[in-house]
């Protein structure tokens, strides 16, 4: 069995971070997303893995290299541009050849993980298993209409009015039969070849395809609150520990990782959170659901419930930053220059709060 992540795509929800960055390396926990895909998916026991690239391919491509610290054989494969999910299963046909595969958007986190779908999957004679979840409003998502016996009849994509309240997760399983059907159907309006088309082809031509309902929590990173959520949700789950140095003035509690080369300088770290490889915090409150990536510089402020990528130094602040999302080589200081006044230079799409 093969593995097929997706992580094109140009990631305008998370502007201006993914201007210059793939929002899969985006990380959750400190972890880039890509990353916990790929461990998902080989602790599912399959460790042959096609990463379908776009835009930001050399990125990926020297983020990921060729799988062997996962144990796992990477192949990449290009896609011109995003031309649908369908369309991504379609160049990859020379890849998966007539192997069973799990197909896996590279930018959604998933609880628990995918080994019993992939189990169970293995041993049906099911042609396609879509996995779906309870959602509140179920009107933004793609939602999949079942039979009485459990059978996917109907997908539609974010109706009016919605049949049922199970929406598509990310993460599909495909025999062959799908390249028949990817082959079959013409672009949506958007210009795209949908999946949805492409599963709704197989049901109606009499092949079997199935729900699995995950009953866990699940994310979709696309926009800035749901990267904030997913690194809740991880942060919560994670085994912690102290790698790094904290001094005596110092107060951390048990559910907080502090990684190699950190240290930790007459300051607060309240967990859930984790402080990344070599970054140093000094006089600072770091407050409960808050990740501070590698090789950063937090002094004489406070952090609460954020997300801060590497290299990034924030020092002097007088107000609590919290519900951020900071990105990379970002500096915050207060300048001692007078007269007073906010200086700043914002990429496209910047947000900027201010008492």
């Amino acid at each position: 069995m093969k593995a097929l992540v997706l992580s094109g795509g140009k990631g305008t929800r998370l502007y201006p971070l993914t201007y210059t960055r793939a929002k899969q390396l985006i990380p959750v926990a400190n972890k880039p997303v890509l990353f916990r895909v790929i461990e998902a998916i080989r602790d599912a026991g399959i460790t042959d893995i096609g990463i379908v690239v776009g835009d930001t391919a050399d990125e990926v491509m020297d983020a990921v290299g060729d799988g062997r610290r996962w144990g796992v054989k990477i192949t990449y494969i290009r896609q011109e541009a995003p031309l649908g999910l369908a369309h991504a299963v379609k160049i990859s046909q020379d890849f998966l050849t007539n192997d069973k595969f799990v197909m896996f958007l590279g930018d959604n986190v998933i609880q628990g993980g995918i080994t019993s779908l992939v189990d169970e999957f293995v041993n049906s004679d099911y042609n396609a298993q879509i996995v779906l979840t309870p959602v509140k409003e179920p009107q933004h998502y793609g939602v999949a209409e079942l039979d009485e016996e459990g059978n996917i009849i109907r997908l539609v994509e974010k109706p009016r009015n919605p049949r049922s309240n199970l929406a598509l997760v990310g993460i599909y399983m495909f025999d062959q039969h799908i390249f028949e059907a990817v082959n079959s159907i013409t672009p949506s309006w958007r210009g795209e070849l949908e999946i949805t088309d492409a599963i709704q082809w197989l049901v109606e031509h009499g092949y079997k395809v199935r729900p699995y309902i995950h009953t866990g929590w699940w994310i979709d990173t696309g926009k800035p609150i749901d990267m904030l959520e997913a690194n809740n949700r991880v942060l919560l789950e994670m085994e912690h520990e102290v790698r790094g140095y904290v001094d005596r003035d110092s107060k951390v509690d048990h559910n907080v990782t502090i990684e190699e080369g950190a240290e930790i300088i007459n300051s607060v770290v309240r967990g859930p959170s984790v402080i990344g490889r070599d970054t140093r915090i000094v006089n600072a409150y770091i407050g409960p659901f808050t990740s501070i990536y590698h090789d950063c510089h937090i002094e004489d402020c406070e952090i609460e419930h954020s997300i801060v990528l590497e290299n990034t130094t924030i020092v002097g602040i007088p107000h609590r930053i919290e519900d951020s999302l900071i990105g990379r080589n970002v500096e915050i200081r207060r300048s001692p220059i007078k007269p007073k006044a906010y200086k700043m230079t914002l990429g496209d799409n910047s947000k900027v709060g201010l008492l």
